[in-house]
């Protein structure tokens, strides 16, 4: 005699299926790209700079890297070129542009899904991680990047040096894939799986990319970018603003300044220019001293090493928004893959599972839908100094900084504890059906 399956359940195998998360892709998209449409003004400023580079080089020759410096590393070509093959006018760019980070999106979140045991979560999450950040991420390099930082990760387990080709060409369009590549490096567990894995693939990547920017005359300027953001002050949006726009609220000393140069609004003043400084040093201190952290970890905790990637790859991505002196609001799309991956191998599993990316899940959602807030929807009002904008700045920085503290101390509790003093550790992954015949050896 058969039963009925409970509600519950049937609600889950419903919502769990490849049509539910179409479905729910295409909905979250759709409603995305209206949005951007919207604010259009805030969303596509930076596609629309896009395009003018690109049109420029196709008609005169000259290109940034090759002919001249610029913000961005000069894989960030192969990404913006390729709108200006199949359009003619600026909205056809950006048409373009929203097709080909959509499709993008769509590869990654297909390789989430295929996951194994969870990975349908893990795409509900990534999805509603997508809807609360709003439209940014599509209008930035950031919505090419994010997905290839998700699709580094999700493969990271069983295919180390196709994750490590990834996310340092990603590196080369931004320099936030990078975060996963030092990720994928500190957690290899030997020598020869580092060489073979993390350092071949990475070194082949680079080496290609530099070769193709010397050919077509870049001389330094393909090196440029590490040097690029120097000179620039505190943004108004970086965490490190914080507490100036906080007292900004009774001293106008610290009210937005807007840099016509790089289109941006920011912080002035010696104590704003001092921290800003700072920032300058501890971003790769703290980016070296993680990744330490990690390598440390997966010495004494082997057997963790995937979660200890997932772990460190978070925490490299918060404090390169953390301990930045750039603030800008399409950062926060860097944060939701590692937790998206984990979702998908290991929550709702064991309760150490759950302890470990429950919290981070929810924190990276209420950050992701404050971010929304801040821009596009209230600019004004937080550049303005209101009050409550400037609280609600305040509190997804601060949430930011938790999200980071938390990923540093779980990493701690990893590496020091003993093996058998931890009741429920976190099983390793399992492929994804199409990924399981090859075997990681780092």
């Amino acid at each position: 005699m058969t039963t009925e399956p409970r509600p519950p359940r049937a609600l889950a195998r419903v919502l769990f299926s490849p049509w539910a998360i179409t479905v729910a892709f295409v909905a979250v998209h759709a409603w995305l790209i209206q949005d951007a449409w919207k604010w259009k003004p805030q969303i596509f400023g930076d596609v629309g700079l896009y395009e003018w580079w690109v049109r420029n080089g196709i008609s005169t020759g000259h290109w940034p890297v090759f002919d001249e410096s610029w913000v961005y590393p000069v894989g960030a070509l192969l990404a913006i070129t390729p709108p200006a093959w199949f359009s003619q006018t600026p909205d056809g760019y950006a048409w373009v542009w929203l097709s080909l980070v959509t499709a993008l999106d769509a590869v990654a979140t297909v390789f989430l899904v295929r996951a194994r045991p969870r990975g349908p979560l893990g795409a509900w999450f990534w999805l509603i991680f997508l809807l609360a950040l709003g439209p940014i991420f599509l209008g930035r390099l950031d919505g090419v990047i994010a997905p290839v930082i998700l699709l580094a990760l999700v493969i990271s387990a069983r295919h180390p040096a196709v994750a490590m080709t990834l996310a340092t060409l990603g590196a080369w369009i931004k320099i936030a894939p990078g975060a996963a590549a030092v990720a994928i490096a500190a957690t290899a567990r030997s020598w020869t799986g580092f060489a073979r894995h993390v350092v071949l693939p990475g070194a082949v990547v680079s080496v290609l990319v530099i070769g193709w920017a010397l050919v077509m005359g870049s001389g330094s300027r393909v090196l440029d970018v590490f040097g690029e953001q120097s000179d620039r002050a505190l943004q108004v949006e970086a965490v490190g603003a914080t507490p100036f726009l906080l007292m900004g609220l009774n001293n106008p000393e610290y009210d937005p300044v807007w840099n016509d140069v790089i289109y941006t609004y920011e912080i002035l003043g010696a104590a704003p220019g001092a921290l800003a400084e700072a920032l300058d040093i501890a971003l790769p201190l703290v980016v070296l001293l993680l990744a330490a952290l990690a390598w440390f970890a997966v010495r004494r905790r082997p057997e963790r090493a995937h979660d200890v990637l997932l772990l460190v790859a978070a925490a490299e991505l918060l404090a390169l928004i953390v301990f930045n002196k750039v603030g800008s609001p399409q950062f926060i799309a860097w944060i939701g893959p590692p937790v998206a991956v984990a979702i998908a191998l290991y929550g709702g599993g064991t309760a150490a599972a759950r302890r470990t990316w429950l919290p981070p899940a929810l924190g990276m959602l209420v950050t992701a839908y404050l971010t929304y807030l801040i821009f596009p929807v209230r600019y004004g009002e937080f550049l303005g100094g209101f009050q409550y904008m400037i609280v609600v700045g305040a509190v997804r920085n601060g949430l930011l900084v938790a999200l980071l503290l938390g990923a540093i101390v779980r990493l701690v509790q990893i590496a020091v504890a003993s093996p058998h003093r931890e009741a429920e550790p976190v099983p390793e992954p399992a492929a994804a059906p199409a990924l399981q015949k090859e075997q990681d050896d780092t």
